[in-house]
Order: structure tokens, then C-alpha cells, then sequence
């Protein structure tokens, strides 16, 4: 256990009291195999997750008030839900019902557990469809618009294996429907992702590899407003004086997450697996990435300059936090939510902050396009396109990359969306009406970029 003196505890308390630091979620990483030896693979999921699971809202509670720590979600990360229909699904029409029903007790287990999500409804296309895989997808609109605790990944891309433009086009379609069916809400539990990898402790990002160890904690720190103050106290000084201060920043951040995983994995008896060193903001006023980046000096985000100035951002958190700790995981940099960020949505409402800046913003940060609200009425196959362009740049930088994209019915551009609690508020963004229609129509699977020759 690392040890801390005194002057660094009394740092913490100033952060934790003044400046809205907290833990954003413990995670636990959970197997679902052992439900394979159930004739109802359905019910033994329940079973499973209810066994599994059944410690960690006690041992988060009472972590939170040894430490003084506010500790925001409790989430579970499961087996992708796509290998357990694999086993057990002989077509199509099966698939989706057993998926359906594997959704419906992940929802029952989160409800009497007390856990607030559950990740891992997940399906992987990268290379192509399995019977699982199509259960999932085609299963999700009806899945997340009748639960609220479930949430959904589907890893479209990948370095290795290249761009799946079929699995692109029905993500397209998935979308809109799941949002006709839930008024847009069931889509905050939805993302399509390139590079999709286990350890990440936020939703819709989380699911349990079973190559890690079963069970297991992952923690996700958050801190934005703590990195504004160090910025502002930093003001007169260059930017590698900015960037020094970042980084001690994150480096202490980091120290309180790694305490906080560890002692809740000591109580119940499980492995700590990592932390997840990414700045993760809230609507909460002073709580915001974007206040970060004009604090550096950017005059409005999206203006010319933020990309600069959120790879500067991005680079310190992961130095410090890498300082902090051996156990580095999940995504691990900054978050740019659109809704979820007060200062994000206010620069939207000033107009300084539109889906092209957000897409050149992606190439440095951890998220891609992440809480957008956009008009009812785009077309899929252009909310197709803009994923894909997505999945482009997260195959080329090597890296993950996610979209959460929310159309909601009946908005138009401009109007204020009110997602409540930690998924805040924001104005619709414009969408340009034209896609790529003809170009995915192509299909077929986009060959791997060159920059797999990288990898051996």
C-alpha cells in the first residue's frame, strides 16, 4: 500500500471538500460462465450475478465513510453477453429472445443488488457477425428501452481486423429505434466503439474479459475541478509549468483512487485490478473539462486551439497518474462528454462548439463522440457515416475510441435536452444532412490500416 504524509492528506481534504473530487464509480468485473451449467441460461445469469455480486454495495458504503470519500456509482462488468448466446442459440429468431431474456435479469439482479449499472450487454463485429453477436445487436432497442440499469457496447472496428461497414450501417438503424423506443433515454446506454477493451470501469465502455482475473475491481477517478484550480494558481507561468501542474495533480488523484480500490477489494475479499485515470466531469458547476481548457487559455472550446490544448491536458493526466500507480487501466486520459459537461454544453449554447470540433477534439482525447444529443429526424444512414469517421480515426490512432450519439424524437436543433442527474443537459446539436449512403452500401469488412504491420 503506498503511504501518505501529512501535508498530502490535508491536500486531499481540500479537494474532496472544495472542489468536487470524488471516485466516480468502483466497478466489478464479473464472469458469467459459471451460468453455462444452467438449463436457463437466463435465470442462471440472475443467480450468477446475485452471487457474485452480492458484497459490493456494503463494502462501497463502507469504504466511502472510513475514507470520507464520495464513491458516485456502483457498477458490475459482465461477460459479453454475445459468447453466452453463442453457446446456446441455434438461429436467429432464438438469439434475439434469449438476449432479450438475459437483459431482463441483469436488470432484475442490478434492482436487488442496488448496483446502478450493469455493462457487458456487448457484442463484437470487428471481424465480422456470430449468432451472438446478432443477438445482441438486434436485440437492443427493445433491451435498453425496458430497462434502466443495463447498458450496451457494440466494438465495430478494431487495428487488427479493419472496419466492419455492415455492422456501421445497422448501427445506424439500431440507434434511431432505440430511441423512438425510449424518447432518446435508452441511448445514453449505447456505444459503438472502435478498440473496445476490457478494465474500463465507465458505461457504456465496461464488460469483464475472461482472460482477467474473476472477480475483480476497477476504479474510475474524476477531478476536473481540482485540475482547474491547479491551472489557475499556474496562470502566469508557460505551459510546461501548466503541464507540471497537471501532472501532480493527477498524480494525487490517482493516489485516492488506487486507496480506494484497494481497500474496497479488501473487503470483499477479491483482486484490485486497475485504475482508470481519466478526467471524468459532471454537470456540477466547477466540475467541467471544459473549464480546464479555457483555464489553459482557450477563449471558447472549439475555437481554434482546443485540440492543442486537450492534448497538452490529455498527455499530463496520463503521466501523472502513470507516476502513481502500476496498475493503469480502462481508457485513462480526458473525457469531453457533451451533456455530462456543464462548460461542454455551454459552449454548444454559444456556438463556439459544433460535431466537426468535436470529431478533430477526438483524435487527442479518450471518449470520440460521447452524450450528443442530435435531431430526432437525421437519417440513419447518416448517424451511420458520423460513426464511422469515428471508427476511422480509432483504427488509425490505435486507440479507443466511442460514439454516443442520442436522437431524440421530436427536437430540433438548438432546443435544450434535460437528461437528469449525472447525464445533464445540453442543446441538439446540428447534424449536416448528408452521409455516405453509397459508401456503405459497399459493405464488407474495411482491410486493417497499414499500421497493423506495427504489431508484429
Amino acid at each position: 500500500m503506498p503511504r501518505y504524509d501529512a501535508s498530502e492528506i490535508s491536500e486531499i481534504v481540500e479537494m474532496l471538500s472544495f472542489q468536487n473530487l470524488d471516485v466516480r464509480s468502483v466497478t466489478l468485473g464479473v464472469s458469467l460462465f459459471p451460468a453455462l451449467k444452467y438449463s436457463d441460461i437466463a435465470e442462471g445469469v440472475y443467480r450468477v450475478l446475485l452471487e457474485r455480486s452480492s458484497k459490493l454495495r456494503e463494502a462501497v458504503d463502507r469504504v466511502s465513510r472510513r475514507l470520507g470519500v464520495r464513491i458516485v456509482t456502483k457498477r458490475v462488468a459482465v461477460t459479453p453477453i454475445c459468447d453466452l448466446i453463442d453457446s446456446r442459440a441455434s438461429d436467429k429468431e432464438e438469439a434475439r429472445d434469449l438476449g432479450l431474456r438475459i437483459a431482463e435479469q441483469l436488470e432484475r439482479a442490478a434492482k436487488e443488488l442496488g448496483i446502478d449499472y450493469v455493462g457487458g450487454y456487448a457484442a463484437f463485429v470487428d471481424s465480422g457477425f456470430s449468432l451472438g453477436d446478432f443477438g445482441v445487436i438486434h436485440s437492443i432497442p427493445e433491451a435498453l428501452s425496458s430497462t434502466e440499469r443495463v447498458s450496451s457496447l457494440v466494438n465495430a472496428a478494431s487495428t487488427t481486423h479493419g472496419i466492419n461497414l455492415d455492422a456501421l450501417s445497422l448501427m445506424g438503424d439500431v440507434i434511431k429505434r432505440t430511441a423512438e423506443l425510449s424518447e432518446g433515454m435508452g441511448c445514453t446506454r449505447l456505444g459503438i466503439f472502435a478498440n473496445a477493451i476490457s478494465g474500463i470501469p465507465f458505461i457504456p465502455g465496461a464488460f469483464h474479459d475472461n482472460r482477467e482475473e474473476d472477480p475483480v475491481i476497477n476504479v474510475a477517478v474524476s477531478g476536473p475541478g481540482v485540475v482547474e484550480n491547479v491551472v489557475k494558481l499556474a496562470e502566469r507561468g508557460d505551459i510546461r509549468e501548466v503541464h507540471d501542474s497537471i501532472k501532480r495533480a493527477a498524480f494525487k488523484i490517482t493516489r485516492l483512487g488506487e486507496l480506494v480500490g484497494r481497500e474496497v477489494a479488501r473487503e470483499m475479499g477479491v483482486r484490485f485490478g486497475s485504475v482508470d485515470l481519466s478526467l471524468a466531469p459532471t454537470p456540477a458547476v466547477g466540475d467541467s473539462v471544459a473549464g480546464v481548457l479555457k483555464a489553459m487559455g482557450v477563449s471558447e472550446v472549439g475555437a481554434p486551439g482546443s485540440v492543442l490544448a486537450l492534448a497538452v491536458l490529455t498527455d499530463a493526466i496520463k503521466k501523472g497518474g502513470a507516476m502513481a500507480t502500476s496498475s493503469v487501466g480502462g481508457l485513462s486520459g480526458a473525457f469531453i462528454p457533451v451533456s455530462e459537461d456543464s462548460g461542454m454544453a455551454e459552449a454548444v449554447r454559444r456556438g463556439s462548439l459544433n460535431l466537426q470540433a468535436l470529431m478533430a477534439m477526438a483524435a487527442v482525447c479518450n471518449t470520440g463522440l460521447d452524450m450528443i444529443p442530435i435531431p430526432g429526424d437525421v437519417e440513419s444512414h447518416v448517424i451511420s457515416a458520423i460513426i464511422g469517421d469515428v471508427m476511422a480515426l480509432g483504427v488509425v490512432l490505435d486507440k479507443t475510441l466511442g460514439v454516443r450519439l442520442i436522437p431524440v424524437p421530436r427536437a430540433r436543433e438548438g432546443e435544450e435536452i434535460h437528461f437528469g442527474g449525472l447525464l445533464g443537459s445540453s442543446p441538439v446539436l446540428g447534424v449536416q444532412r448528408i452521409g455516405a449512403e453509397r459508401l456503405l452500401a459497399r459493405g464488407g469488412l474495411v482491410p486493417p490500416m497499414v499500421n497493423r504491420l506495427l504489431r508484429g
